[in-house]
């Protein structure tokens, strides 16, 4: 029994003929392309579509267009000797010059662009977040879940909670940033009096700096995370006026006299 289905795609494969009817009505296709718009050029070929279906293409001068062509589909009906027009639109040639592939905002934002004023909405379906609570009718219940907080519609999950200490482990605040890697080995922010843990599943590894002479107050950061106004940062180096290294003398006032 013959082998159809290898039949059938070579039939598809096959490039289809050129219609010579077709092909030849080369002014009807320039006709239509100039009804179509400005800017046609010379004819740049034709193609086979299908059976009793070509493209004729023409080139585009219109400024700022380059590599742009005209194209006009010609058809005729099975034993018909008389070209018609199906459509006409100008395309891209495969060396035209065209703008970059539009990216949807949510993918052309990075993090911390969202400034004052300005407000981004959170998808509904958005992979981080997951449903928090459902109200009971029990009062009692309420009033359980109102102490343990629960009354968000959602919270994040665990793969939003993992990228986001992915995130900030590897950023600013953690333990590789230039600050903590230029602070004493001993002086970790998770043994600093002014940490705050962060609570739930985030406690052990961030907090958030509450030293006001530190450049990281008001900021999360890693409990490996360092800098040198750790609270006991004495125990750790020696901050006595021997220990301090000097600044040169800019200007010396031993020799001045007071008026």
């Amino acid at each position: 029994m013959p082998d159809t289905s290898a039949a059938a795609a070579k039939t598809r494969s096959r490039k289809p003929r050129l219609d010579r009817v077709l092909a030849d009505a080369l002014d009807l296709a320039r006709e239509a392309a100039e009804e179509a718009g400005e800017g046609i050029g010379e004819h740049l070929g034709v193609e086979a579509e299908t059976e009793r279906v070509v493209t004729h293409y023409f080139e585009c001068t219109l400024p700022g267009y380059r590599g742009w062509r005209w194209a006009v589909v010609l058809t005729r009906a099975p034993r018909a000797r008389v070209a018609t027009v199906s459509e006409s639109a100008l395309l891209p040639g495969p060396d035209a010059l065209r703008s970059p592939t539009w990216v949807p905002w949510a993918d052309r934002l990075q993090g911390g662009e969202v400034g004052t004023g300005e407000v981004l909405p959170t998808e509904d379906d958005d992979d981080r977040l997951m449903p928090a609570y459902q109200l009971s009718d029990d009062d009692a219940v309420e009033d359980i879940t109102f102490e343990l907080g629960l009354g968000r519609e959602r919270v994040m999950n665990r793969e939003g909670r993992a990228e986001t200490a992915q995130r900030w482990y590897e950023g600013d605040r953690g333990p590789h940033a230039p600050i903590a890697e230029a602070a004493p080995a001993p002086a970790r922010c998770g043994t600093c009096g002014f940490f705050l843990p962060l609570a739930g599943s985030m406690r052990l590894a961030f907090g958030a700096c509450a030293n006001l002479y530190s450049s990281e107050d008001a900021r999360v950061v890693s409990a490996d995370h360092g800098c040198g106004a750790h609270s006991q940062i004495s125990e750790f180096v020696d901050t006595t006026p021997q220990g301090v290294e000097k600044s040169e003398v800019i200007y010396d006032d031993e020799g001045s006299e007071l008026l």
